[in-house]
């Protein structure tokens, strides 16, 4: 990760939750100075106050970033602390979820460089993915410098148009929660089938896990991942014939609610 531009000016963290601290930590593991980073958070915690980041204090004039890491719900107590940088070189990047560019745009100005991003709750230990997209304003360089930021927590995509971040959202940023489900719902079968709670759960883990990671290495699509697995009229056969009608409309309604649920959150 290159952090010269930072080195130089400086990036400000506004909210340290979950997911800011985990891009933190991810900063500071690959080399980001303690003393370039200048965090805004109201209830820190000990791990936050032990990082050696400046906390609460005073801000750079004109930091190379300032990121806004806050739950949309506080935006309106939090930005003022960010309006001095706006209309100027540095460069704004939110991970509030349901948060348009254009609310930025109208709350530091409209010559000011934004980058929307919706990363997902895997970043907490390294395993997120995160799309991005810019304004008019942002540059090459600003996208890369973003991305790089990004890539503490996991992997990035870019989106063509702010419009696919409601799918990127019904995706990818709620899509923990439907495999947290599936591990819930594998497990309570297997306790259907006579297995004890603690091993049928211990079996439905492991089993995604395996599966996702598996795919993670593998250069064959998921489709032929499944077909490798799937002898002809075997068990797993058996199962499919149950699942594939119902699971593809299902998952369709449910990414289209909630990707219908952000355009709403958005207006």
């Amino acid at each position: 990760m290159a952090f010269d531009r930072i080195a130089q000016a400086g990036i400000v963290l506004l909210g340290c939750g979950k997911m800011g601290s985990a891009m933190l930590a991810g900063w500071l593991s690959e080399g980001l100075p303690p003393h370039c980073v200048y965090v805004i958070d109201p209830a820190p915690s000990d791990w936050l106050r032990s990082t050696g980041v400046h906390l609460n204090a005073d801000l750079p004039t004109a930091p190379a970033v300032a990121i806004v890491a806050v739950k949309p719900q506080m935006m309106g107590d939090a930005l003022p602390a960010l309006q001095a940088f706006g209309n100027g070189p540095t460069l704004f990047m939110s991970i509030a979820a349901g948060t348009p560019l254009a609310l930025f745009a109208q709350a530091f100005g409209d010559r000011t460089p934004i980058i929307r991003a919706m990363p997902n709750t895997p970043a907490a230990v390294g395993a997120g993915i995160s799309a991005l997209i810019g304004n008019a304003l942002v540059s090459e360089q600003d996208l890369a410098l973003a991305e790089d930021l990004l890539s503490a927590v996991g992997q990035t995509v870019r989106l063509e148009d702010e419009s696919q971040m409601d799918a990127v959202t019904g995706l990818s940023g709620s899509g923990p929660a439907y495999v947290f489900h599936m591990i819930e719902a594998m497990a309570a079968a297997g306790e259907a089938q006579g297995l004890s709670a603690d091993l049928a759960m211990q079996l439905a883990r492991a089993t995604v896990i395996g599966a996702g990671q598996l795919a993670a290495g593998s250069d064959e699509s998921a489709e032929q991942l499944r077909i490798n697995v799937t002898s002809p009229k075997g068990t797993t056969a058996a199962a499919l014939d149950v699942l594939m009608p119902e699971l593809h409309p299902l998952m369709v309604r449910a990414i289209a609610a909630a990707a219908d649920r952000s355009r709403e959150l958005s207006q």
